[in-house]
């Protein structure tokens, strides 16, 4: 049962962000699916598991994938960038 919000959710990401659901490769649904997944791990570590190692770990390596592509996206298309963190509520 859990699955299947899961990929109801992910598939309102991508609906939203790449225009439609099997459009899972765009930079900019990628990058909304990793910024929903990066909230779940923070609230995760802030809510008591500060000693989760692996969690840590697999947090860096989002953000840090995150960031390079919102470095290509912002090369390639600014404008969009620029919509999509607006969209995002991210910091850039």
């Amino acid at each position: 049962m859990a699955n299947a919000t899961i990929d109801a959710k992910k598939a309102n990401i991508f609906k939203t962000f790449g225009g439609s659901e099997k459009n899972t490769g765009s930079t900019e649904a990628q990058v909304a699916l990793l910024t929903e997944r990066i909230n779940h791990i923070s609230q995760h570590i802030k809510g008591g598991n500060k000693k989760d190692h692996s969690s840590n770990l697999s947090l860096i390596k989002m953000v840090g994938q995150r960031k390079r592509l919102l470095q290509y996206l912002s090369r390639t298309n600014l404008t969009g960038y620029r919509e999509l963190i607006a969209k995002l509520g991210l910091r850039k």
